[in-house]
C-alpha cells in the first residue's frame, strides 16, 4: 500500500518537476586522487572554474520563480575548496535568496576555512570518508588525508551554527569490515549524520572492479544500516542511489526515487545543464551559455522525466520494474539502457 502511495507520490512529483536542488561543479581541480572517482577529477584540468558571475547570470530566472530560501544550490567539483573565491561565491548566494551547501574531501577545510564559509552563510556540508586511516589514505592515495578529514569534521560537529551536515562513506570491499569502528569513532567525534554509497563502475572506477560489493557484501551492508539506525545513536542512512526491494524503507526514511531530472539539476563545468553530476555528460539537456535554464528545465529533461527507455535487458520484464524505473540515472549510459548494476538482483 505505503509502495503504491508512493508511486503516485512519484508521478505527481515528476509531473510538477520543480527544481529545487541545484549542482554547480565549480571545478574540476582536485587536491586527491581517489581510486573511486566518480569524475575522474585531477590536481590541474583541461577545463578552467568556471567564473561565478557566468552561474549567476544562468540561475537569475529561479531568483525570479522561485521564493526565496527554496533552492539549494550545493557547490562540488573536483574540491570546490580550491577556488580561491568560494567564501565570496557563497555570499552572494545568500544575499540571491538561494541556500548553498558544499561537498568536500575535507584536505584543505581548517578553522580559517570554517569560519569565513560560516561567515558567508554556508548552511550544510557534506565530507567524504573512506575508512579508518589507512584505509582512507589508500582511497586518496596520499598519506594524511585522513587526519585532515577528522580535523575537518571535528570543526563541523562541534558548529552550533550549522543547520545541517552528514559524512558520506563509498563502501567497498576494503572499508567494509571497518564500519563497526568506524562507526564507534564517528560517534565519538559528535557526529550526527552518516551516509552511505556504494561505488558505482562509472569515472575512475570504471577500471577498478575490485571496489564493487557482491550479493553478500551489499546484504553485509544494508544489515548493518537497519541495525545502526535501530541503534539510534547516528542517524544512518543508505543514499538515493538504488532500488532496494525489502530493505528500502529500512535503510533510508522513504521509498527509493531518483529525482535527478525531476527536483534536481545540474550546471557543468563547461555550461552544460543536467542533473547529478556522476551521471553520463552526455545526459546533458542544454548549455548556459546557448540556453535559458528555465527553459530547458520546463521543457527537455524527457528522458529523465519517462524511463520506459530503460525497460530493457535485465529490466524489460522485472517484476519491480513500476518501483525502479530501472534504477538511478548514473548507473545508465546514453548508449544503451540498460543498467550497469543493480543492487535489488544483487540482493536477492
Amino acid at each position: 500500500m505505503l509502495q503504491a502511495f508512493h508511486n503516485y507520490f512519484r508521478k505527481k512529483e515528476t509531473q510538477l518537476h520543480e527544481l529545487n536542488y541545484l549542482f554547480w561543479e565549480c571545478t574540476q581541480r582536485c587536491n586527491l586522487n581517489c581510486r573511486h572517482c566518480g569524475s575522474d577529477c585531477m590536481a590541474s584540468s583541461v577545463l578552467p572554474d568556471m567564473p561565478f558571475n557566468d552561474f549567476l547570470r544562468a540561475i537569475e530566472p529561479l531568483e525570479k520563480r522561485y521564493p526565496r530560501n527554496s533552492v539549494f544550490v550545493v557547490i562540488t567539483g573536483g574540491e570546490p575548496l580550491l577556488r580561491n573565491d568560494l567564501a565570496e561565491c557563497g555570499r552572494e548566494l545568500r544575499r540571491h535568496g538561494f541556500i548553498w551547501s558544499i561537498v568536500t574531501n575535507g584536505y584543505a577545510y581548517d578553522a580559517a576555512m570554517h569560519r569565513k564559509l560560516m561567515l558567508a552563510g554556508m548552511s550544510s556540508i557534506t565530507v567524504s570518508l573512506d575508512g579508518l586511516r589507512e584505509t582512507h589514505d589508500a582511497f586518496r592515495k596520499h598519506v594524511g588525508s585522513f587526519d585532515r578529514a577528522i580535523n575537518a569534521i571535528d570543526l563541523i560537529a562541534n558548529e552550533k551554527n550549522l543547520p545541517t551536515y552528514d559524512i558520506v562513506t563509498c563502501v567497498s570491499p576494503m572499508n567494509l569490515g571497518q564500519l563497526d569502528e568506524m562507526k564507534r569513532m564517528l560517534i565519538e567525534h559528535k557526529v550526527k549524520a552518516w551516509r552511505f554509497f556504494t561505488i558505482a563502475p562509472i569515472g575512475r572506477a570504471a577500471t577498478d572492479k575490485n571496489l564493487q560489493l557482491d550479493g553478500s557484501q551489499l546484504r553485509q551492508l544494508m544489515d548493518f544500516i537497519v541495525a545502526t539506525r535501530k541503534e539510534g545513536k547516528i542517524d544512518a542512512k543508505f543514499s538515493c542511489e538504488a532500488y532496494l526491494g525489502k530493505y528500502d524503507r529500512k535503510v533510508r526514511d522513504w521509498h527509493f526515487f531518483c529525482r535527478a531530472g525531476i527536483n534536481i539539476g545540474s550546471v557543468l563545468i563547461d555550461g552544460s545543464i543536467s542533473a547529478c553530476p556522476n551521471i553520463d555528460r552526455r545526459f546533458a539537456q542544454g548549455n548556459i551559455y546557448s540556453d535559458n535554464l528555465i527553459d530547458v528545465w520546463d521543457n527537455k529533461f524527457e528522458k529523465f522525466r519517462n524511463r520506459e527507455w530503460a525497460r530493457c535487458g535485465v529490466c524489460a520484464n522485472c517484476r519491480e520494474f513500476k518501483n525502479c524505473l530501472g534504477g538511478a540515472m548514473h548507473l545508465h549510459t546514453v548508449d544503451s539502457g540498460e543498467i550497469m548494476e543493480c543492487h535489488w538482483r544483487k540482493l536477492i
